[in-house]
């Protein structure tokens, strides 16, 4: 299991390596790096994905600079933390507290 303190030990820019699929989606959604540290800074683990590959990940659930609820996917090594993608909660899917997902209507 991710520890948030172990993420956050690395939590700085250049510590943050970014995809490129993350890099265009981070761009398409406005969401900076300065919002990644700080979502990471403010946030909590509220979902973790122990089989992903090459590391597992973590969904974290944070705060923008400005104050804004984001979503931010992460993984990491002894080195980095690898963002997978970061978007604000949608309320369609999430509830209002941004940590539970909404039941699928069926």
């Amino acid at each position: 299991m991710i520890d948030i303190s172990s993420i956050r030990a690395l939590n700085r820019p250049e510590r943050i390596a970014i995809t490129e699929h993350a890099r265009l989606r981070l761009i398409e959604r406005g969401i900076t790096v300065e919002d990644i540290i700080q979502c990471i800074a403010s946030g909590e683990i509220i979902a973790q994905y122990e089989d992903d590959k090459p590391f597992p990940s973590c969904l974290i659930l944070g705060q923008t600079v400005n104050n804004k609820y984001v979503h931010a996917v992460v993984s990491h090594d002894s080195e980095f933390i690898y963002l997978i993608t970061a978007y604000f909660p949608d309320t369609r899917i999430w509830e209002n507290d941004y940590k539970t997902r909404r039941e699928r209507s069926k």
